[in-house]
């Protein structure tokens, strides 16, 4: 960026010097009310041949200009038509290229005259202005001393005034720094009103002010008027007013400096010029006004010159912005580190810049000595209307660089400190801070990239480069403005009916005291956030293509025709969407519920709109697409039972059984763990079935959703050792073996062999 920067540099200085070429063009005499100025201008025209040939071309375009127009009115429209694009190109190339070189040789004609600027000054010149001086001593010493003593009067009222405003934001600061300018800005009024009453009652005749005395007291005005303004940006005086970032030696220099440049311009063009212009001549008047903005620009240039290291270091301290420290920001695009020292503010904190303000801060006084001297070459060439607009056009630029200034700073010291919300809100908010400070230090530092360009687009419009204002009063500007403030606004609105969404989501969601929202809340409320998140983002690119120019209907309906297709070819991916909304809907199923699902047991870990993750009990995670789930069986809600069925051999008492039963369950409730899960007593059923080989009892204990199964296997433990300890047979099971008979009922014999009589029997 930076070599692209310097690489731009001498485009813009040929840019600025082509668009003051028009203003040197034009040769209007310097006083239009000295006697036959309007002769001699015309004689030092033909005079000179370069002059000569452009005023002989100039009639001459003014003479065929009429017959031009005539003819392509009645020119046949085919045959306009009937030219190529290349055609039409070439010509306005060709044009193009004509009236730069025009615009170049008459600003080179304009400069081979610059010397002829001074030739009306001589020793009368100054003799002149010396003895009106002399008359103006009394008036003089009056307004400056009575100004002196007005402004050492309200000094403590600004220490005062100082005191207040000090540790407090720019904002606080305005109305201390309004009152400060209010009370100088009287002492300037009542020094200006003693001038005239001094003039009126001692100097002037019957209560008369003479022309000198007003000639001065004006321009007293104005350098009061500008002193004041420097007043109010620097408070030399008192630091804490001071509402530009400048050191206290900064301020005192640069009031300083300034005061001595407008007291010159003023009192050169408001009282010198008008006073030789009375007694000399309007073209020695002109001469030594010349001579005076020449003077200015000369002293502002070797200031640029001087002060060009020292201003570079403080647009690199001062604009750039200090690393941001807030918590939940992220680095801002276009702050990334640049080559180079990275300064540090007076309070230590680091300071990032882009290599875009290295560049400007390297390089400003190019551009400032580029815009100096076009204005010296507007004065010694152009005539006094140019002048001035030059010289109105100058101070509100530096007005506006000046309000930009103040303005960006203010931006980039907003974007450092970030949000701080207030602890009550952050606790119910907790991602509402980082949020913010992800978003305002990137809007920051976008206002402040488009307070540039605006100073930029200003600054072309005011040196007559491009008609900005213009364009933006034609049809076509104001259509481009009225869109771009229309999409801004409509994403300023989007986001902030997206944060108000997130915002409420986030509070809902927030543990408070005595509620705590549920999983079936916390999965409803993050699918009602995305899915709103989709309309806000839909609705807001569609207003934004609408409010571009661009058709949005062909757009809906192919949008509406591309739905309908993907609605055909997804079938199953929206049989998916709608079960899973009603399965939400229905509170089948939260985060954290054990079911079962197509043959699928498991704890539930993750509801989408589409899919269900189970994790069973083997730790396999199973995702369940919704439109092959038919049924959900949930074990774990409100609460669950234990069923125990117990088989006990055919011999034994089921009464006894029973007992055994109670007496287990008794004993399981008197675990501090099981006791707090258990929700009732024992709930018999009695004989349940007849099995093979055991009788089947029936008995259920109900439990807190989810502790079944813990509770069932301590229980089977007691029922186990107590069924041992009471000879209660729980049977496993067993075959009986027959033999077959005869018709006649005999069996085949059988010989049942004792193994120890075996071992016991003599040769065995």
């Amino acid at each position: 960026m930076n070599r692209f920067f310097r690489r731009l540099f001498p485009l813009l200085l040929a840019t600025l010097f082509l668009s003051s070429l028009p203003a040197l063009a034009q040769t209007a005499p310097a006083a239009e009310d000295a006697p036959g100025a309007e002769a001699r201008a015309l004689i030092d025209i033909l005079r000179n041949d370069n002059a000569r040939e452009a005023l002989i071309a100039e009639l001459e375009q003014a003479a065929g200009r009429g017959s031009a127009d005539q003819d392509r009115a009645a020119a046949v429209p085919s045959e306009a038509d009937g030219q190529g694009l290349g055609r039409r190109v070439a010509e306005a190339t060709s044009a193009a290229v004509e009236d730069i070189a025009g615009r170049i040789a008459a600003g080179w004609a304009a400069l081979g005259r610059a010397g002829q600027a001074f030739e009306g000054l001589d020793a009368g010149t100054f003799e002149a202005f010396g003895a009106a001086m002399r008359n103006l001593l009394a008036v003089v010493a009056a307004t400056v001393l009575v100004q002196f003593a007005l402004r050492r009067a309200v000094r403590p009222l600004h220490r005062r005034l100082g005191r207040t405003a000090a540790g407090q934001g720019l904002l606080r600061r305005l109305a201390p720094a309004a009152l400060a300018a209010l009370l100088d800005l009287g002492a300037l009024v009542l020094a200006w009103a003693a001038g005239y009453a001094l003039a009126a009652a001692a100097i002037g005749s019957a209560g008369t002010v003479g022309l000198n005395q007003s000639l001065y007291l004006n321009a007293f005005l104005v350098v009061g008027v500008v002193r004041l303004a420097l007043d109010i940006l620097l408070a030399p005086g008192a630091a804490p007013l001071r509402l530009l970032p400048v050191s206290d030696p900064g301020a005192r220099r640069t009031a300083g400096l300034g005061m001595a440049i407008a007291g010159l311009l003023a009192y050169g063009h408001l009282l010198a010029v008008p006073v030789v212009a009375r007694d000399v001549s309007a073209l020695a008047a002109a001469s030594l006004g010349a001579l005076v903005t020449v003077l200015a620009l000369l002293s502002l240039g070797a200031l640029v010159v001087l002060y060009r290291r020292p201003v570079a270091q403080w647009m690199l301290t001062r604009l750039a912005p200090p690393v941001s420290s807030a918590p939940g920001t992220e680095d801002a695009p276009g702050t990334e580190d640049a080559p180079g020292p990275q300064p540090a503010s007076e309070t230590g904190a680091p300071r990032r810049h882009g290599r875009l303000a290295l560049a400007l801060a390297q390089n400003w006084h190019w551009a400032a000595l580029a815009y100096l001297a076009v204005l010296a070459a507007i004065v010694l060439t152009g005539p006094d209307g140019v002048v001035l607009a030059a010289l109105a056009g100058s101070a509100r630029l530096l007005a506006a660089l000046l309000l930009a200034g103040i303005v960006s700073g203010a931006l980039a010291r907003a974007a450092a400190r970030g949000v701080r919300l207030p602890e009550r809100i952050s606790d119910r908010l907790p991602l509402l801070e980082p949020r913010l400070n992800r978003v305002i230090p990137v809007a920051m530092v976008a206002l402040r990239y488009l307070i540039v360009l605006s100073v930029a687009l200003f600054a072309l419009d005011t040196l007559g480069v491009l008609a900005v204002g213009s364009w933006m009063e034609s049809r076509f500007g104001l259509r481009v403005t009225g869109a771009l403030s229309a999409v801004l606004l409509i994403l300023a609105v989007a986001y902030g009916l997206w944060l108000a969404l997130t915002s409420w989501v986030d509070y809902r969601l927030a543990p408070a005291p005595g509620r705590a929202a549920s999983p079936r809340e916390a999965t409803l409320l993050s699918l009602l956030r995305n899915a709103l998140t989709i309309v806000i983002v839909v609705l807001a690119a569609m207003f934004c293509l609408s409010e571009i120019g661009l058709d949005i209907g062909p757009l809906l309906a192919s949008a509406g025709v591309l739905g309908l297709a993907i609605g055909f070819g997804a079938q199953k991916l929206v049989q998916d969407v709608i079960t899973g909304v009603f399965i939400q809907l229905e509170n089948a199923m939260n985060v954290g519920d054990v079911v079962s699902l197509g043959g699928t047991t498991g704890t539930v870990e993750k509801l989408t709109i589409r899919s269900v993750s189970l994790r069973d009990v083997s730790g396999t995670y199973h995702i369940i697409p919704f439109s092959s789930v038919d049924m959900v069986s949930n074990l774990t809600r409100d609460f669950s039972y234990y069923v125990c069925d117990m088989g006990v051999a055919y011999r034994e008492d089921v009464d006894e059984v029973k007992v055994a039963m109670e007496d287990a369950f008794a004993e399981l409730g008197r675990d501090p763990e099981a006791r707090d899960a258990i929700r009732g007593d024992l709930e018999w059923f009695g004989l349940n079935s007849f099995g093979d080989s055991a009788v089947v009892v029936r008995a259920r204990i109900r439990t807190l959703p989810g502790r079944q199964w813990g509770i069932g296997r301590t229980y089977n433990g007691i029922l186990k050792r107590l069924f041992d300890e009471r000879n209660i047979e729980i049977p496993f099971p067993h075959q009986t073996i027959t033999f077959a008979e005869a018709k006649d009922g005999r069996t085949q014999p059988v010989r049942v062999i004792n193994g120890e009589a075996q071992a016991a029997e003599p040769g065995a």
